[in-house]
């Protein structure tokens, strides 16, 4: 039983309140003539009222412009605050129990959940210090559905000068989610501003600092900060950096870094460690937010996973959010459906029959034996979890991914293997080869002969005499997947694992008249070892059976390599985790009321939240990609060699991205063991500059639907930017002089990318055009990129034959393997089976895939609704109207282009359109849509 409490909890006399802190310059308030702060029946005389003047910044008493019955006196005018929170479908409200539950109800009965404190911006002119709050309860007074409103009422006295903030401190026992603030009068005349908050409060028991909102109707460069708010400004970036000591907790809004240290496992399973990445010269990496966890025992320098895996409250996904679909799925395809496939498949290693099984997923389903708590997934999953009728099993269905739906057999195409390069969902990775012979960077004594088995005189035998290969290279004809670098030096590593293998691959296109990519060889490479030399060997489509089964093969092999890097690379990295550290420093270092905040603030939406849910089951050890994906354990670990050797912030620009020049591969190079980065890079080469064309650049592949596209986005988003930062930047004085702009920047490239931070690509924020640039990438990165690698990975990947995960079988002519070899020859489609994912990993895989392509009830796409404080503003609101328009008629181009049969890359029976640039989606898995944000 409950305890009784020592005084009675409904007692309604009134005390005078003590004094409460004051958020100022050491002073205490008084008690209040706020009637917020009265006793019931205590009535307050009617005061002549002063009318008000609105100014971009807040709210004024200026003159007499309305009389009203009372007692003679002037100088202020009553307001009310009315406070909307959110509760959640957990009932953070409204289904507390026991003694919070009964004490949250008492306070609420008394008025006495909230306080608000109205923060004036001025300094008071006589003594130079903060002006006293003006303090009052905001008492409960409505709920419709899960919004429930509180009212506060005020009288604002004639010197207390522009409104620019509001204190809030909740005295219940649990976290409020506050939506808005909004100040109203009786005066008809007057406008008053609202505070648009959507952010947790943390009830005063955990958190006893007072939580600050600033008013938005104006964004304010440093210099510009009104006098009232320059120390509440400054403290409250202090708040958010923290202190970087101890374990965070799950109400804090702390932001701060840390390195990817806990991946692994060791104190739960030895084989389960992995290295730290990030903070060395071996494995340099992003940073991620920082939780402050314990270290591992057997592993000092790893965090241990017990505990939550901590994000700052407000970046966390939240029921009062709406829906969060993706979300809600994703979690339970990982604790719920991922377990009932393992248990309905005994053998992890046991593979699919015949291509006819495949099918099956698609019309039958898998059985799934009805564990507990996985009934819930029918509510959550209706795209895949299907009842069967005795009630005794549940079936994982899954929908007939588009691209099979409308062709079968198109995945089988040669000419559909070499389209999806340019218009699949890794249209990242093909690149003009420019120089020929091709030679590894890699050391040979390690590795074995530099030089390609590619010959002229193979490719010019594929070419069918159309013009030689030197012709070839000066028209742009000849373009490279080469995953031979990267690869290769995790071969016997990962050959070392059960069930999986790996090569060094190239694979060669030729441009034809048409304007489509040919694939004409594939190169794969066995590095030498201590006990066998190299082995490398050219596969080409053929007519021979024998040799269009081990072409079949070979394409499987890259198409895992394409997968890895797709997944590893394209996608993780150069988006989920190359963002999480410009969001992390802009909180840090970003007041909120700062135009660049605002600006970037919607493209950081739920990405820390995404990426430690993907440390906690995806990337981690004994995650998703480590049983699916070919380097297995050591996927995650090539990501960060990636990282050393190809991502730089200039680079990520999309023009830039498509120009990229690699390093030439002659025999003059330098060959390393494990190439790092050295300033040299690539060519892309997919397209020049040129002034006369649209955007500035002409592209190498004119029929190239992602980059086409890409370049409308990007040129939108690059017109919309410029127009917003030169409004707060006229001139370069302003970029430079913003002492927390440049801190954000700094502190991306020290901290956030501090791995990479004495790189000499940095761009230097010291113009409007300097800032402009750097600006659209980040939002490019974080909207466009991440859309064309993500939306379709279900319409591509769903059927797994066209985009395996994993290669788990070697070529049957490796070594001249002749009982591998004789077993290919009886049944060369087991033997390609057999190379494919198991039935678990290929399962999993596709419950993982359909859930990252869906677009969520609560998504929020680029162009769509605009910050609330760019409506105050008519030039930012007119520049972003345009915006948005652009982006309608984007999408009408990107329907004309995908109708046009000239387009023969987007365009032909069964082909499914090109539509990852389409700005905006309905919920589900459309295959298009770009949301504003990493957010699943």
């Amino acid at each position: 039983m409950l305890a009784k409490p020592s005084t009675p909890l409904l007692a309604l006399h009134w005390r005078a309140p003590p004094p409460l802190p004051f958020h100022g310059a050491g002073r205490r308030l008084r008690p209040s003539r706020n009637p917020g702060m009265l006793p019931s029946g205590v009535r307050r005389p009617t005061r002549r009222c002063r009318g008000i003047t609105i100014s971009c910044t807040g709210v004024k008493i200026k003159e007499v412009v309305t009389l009203s019955t009372g007692d003679g006196h002037g100088g202020s005018l009553t307001v009310k605050a009315v406070v909307t929170v959110q509760s959640t479908a957990a009932g953070v409200l409204g289904s507390l129990l026991g003694f919070s539950k009964l004490t949250d109800g008492v306070k609420d009965l008394l008025g006495k959940s909230l306080l608000l404190e109205l923060v004036s911006a001025q300094l008071d002119p006589k003594t130079g210090l903060e002006k006293e709050t003006l303090p009052a309860y905001a008492r409960r007074a409505s709920k419709e559905g899960n919004l429930i409103t509180y009212e506060a009422t005020f009288e604002v006295g004639e010197d207390f000068g522009i409104i620019g903030g509001v204190f809030v401190t909740n005295d219940q026992s649990k976290e409020m989610f506050v939506k808005d603030i909004k100040l109203v009068t009786s005066n008809p005349d007057a406008t008053l501003p609202t505070f648009t908050c959507n952010s947790w409060v943390a009830s005063k028991s955990d958190n006893p600092e007072k939580r600050l909102f600033f008013i938005n109707k104006q964004s304010y460069l440093p210099a510009q900060t009104p006098n009232g708010l320059v120390r509440l400004r400054a403290k409250e970036l202090a708040i958010l950096r923290g202190n970087g000591q101890g374990e965070r907790k799950s109400f804090e809004r702390i932001y701060d870094y840390d390195v990817y240290n806990d991946l692994g496992e060791p104190d739960d399973d030895v084989d389960k460690t992995r290295p730290v990445l990030g903070g060395s010269k071996e494995y340099p990496y992003p940073r991620r937010c920082r939780t402050g966890r314990p270290k591992s025992k057997k592993d000092p320098k790893s965090e241990t996973r017990s505990g939550s895996f901590y994000v700052p409250r407000d970046e966390a996904f939240s029921e009062v959010k709406s829906a969060n679909f993706s979300v809600k799925t994703f979690r339970s395809v990982l604790r719920a459906v991922v377990p009932s496939i393992q248990s309905a498949i005994i053998d992890v290693h046991l593979g699919f029959p015949y291509f006819t099984a495949i099918d099956s997923l698609f019309s039958e389903g898998l059985n799934l034996p009805k564990l507990e708590g996985t009934g819930l997934l029918r509510g959550v999953l209706p795209r895949l979890v299907r009842t069967v009728t005795d009630g005794k099993q549940e079936v994982l269905l899954f929908e007939t991914p588009e691209m099979i739906d409308r062709d079968k057999f198109s995945w089988l195409r040669d000419e559909e293997f070499a389209r999806q390069c340019l218009a699949g969902i890794n249209p990242y990775a093909i690149a003009l080869l420019e120089t020929f012979p091709i030679v590894s960077k890699l050391d040979p004594k390690f590795y074995g002969p530099a030089d390609s088995a590619i010959t002229e005189e193979i490719l010019e035998k594929e070419i069918k005499g159309v013009m030689t290969v030197q012709e070839a290279l000066e028209n742009k004809r000849l373009f490279i997947l080469d995953y031979h670098d990267l690869f290769l030096p995790y071969v016997h590593k990962v050959r070392e694992l059960k069930d999986t293998t790996l090569y060094g691959s190239r694979t060669i296109f030729f441009l034809t008249d048409e304007g489509r990519l040919r694939p004409l060889v594939i190169e794969l490479t066995r590095p030498a070892s201590a006990t066998k030399p190299q082995w490398k060997q050219v596969f080409r489509p053929s007519s021979d059976a024998t040799e269009n089964w081990l072409w079949k093969h070979a394409k499987s092999h890259v198409r895992a390599h394409d997968s890895c890097h797709h997944e590893l690379i394209s996608h993780w990295l150069r988006t989920h985790c190359c963002v999480e550290p410009y969001s992390i420093a802009a909180h840090r270092q970003l007041s909120e009321i700062h135009p660049i905040y605002r600006l970037l603030h919607p493209h950081f939406r739920y990405t820390m939240e995404i990426n430690a849910l993907a440390r906690q089951a995806l990337i981690n050890a004994g995650g998703i990609i480590e049983i699916a994906f070919s380097p297995l354990k050591y996927s995650i670990e090539i990501s960060s060699v990636a990282y050393d050797q190809n991502w730089r912030f200039d680079m990520e620009a999309l023009p830039a991205d498509l120009i990229r020049r690699y390093a030439t591969t002659t025999k003059s190079v330098i060959f390393r063991r494990f190439p790092r980065s050295n300033g040299a890079q690539w060519r892309r080469g997919m397209a020049v500059e040129d002034a006369t064309a649209e955007h500035g650049l002409r592209l190498t592949i004119e029929d190239y639907p992602f980059a086409k596209d890409g370049l409308l986005i990007w040129s939108a988003i690059e017109e919309w930017v410029r127009d917003y930062v030169s409004h707060y930047y006229p001139t370069a004085s302003e970029v430079t002089g913003d002492v927390e702009l440049q801190a954000w920047w700094h502190e991306v490239r020290t901290k956030g990318h501090g791995d990479k931070q004495d790189e000499p690509w940095w761009p230097k924020l010291e113009s409007p055009e300097a800032l402009s640039q750097t600006l659209t990438t980040i939002i490019w990165v974080a909207s466009a990129h991440h859309a064309a690698v993500n939306f379709g990975q279900y319409h591509f990947g769903g059927y797994f034959p066209n985009r395996p995960s994993i290669a788990r079988t070697k070529m049957p002519t490796e070594d001249n393997d002749e009982k591998s070899f004789e077993r290919f020859l009886k049944r060369p489609e087991a033997s390609l089976l057999r190379c494919l994912p198991s039935q678990i990993q290929a399962t999993v895989v596709m419950a993982v895939l359909d859930v990252l392509s869906n677009h969520s009830e609560d998504e929020e796409y680029l162009g769509g609704a605009p910050e609330a404080a760019w409506a105050e503003e008519p030039a930012i609101k007119s520049a972003f109207e345009s915006f948005s328009v652009r982006l309608k008629e984007i999408e009408g181009l990107i329907d004309a282009r995908n109708s046009d049969p000239e387009l023969k890359n987007r365009f032909g029976a069964g082909l499914v359109p090109y539509e990852l640039m389409k700005p905006f989606s309905a919920p589900g898995v459309t295959g298009k849509g770009i949301p504003n944000s990493v957010s699943i």
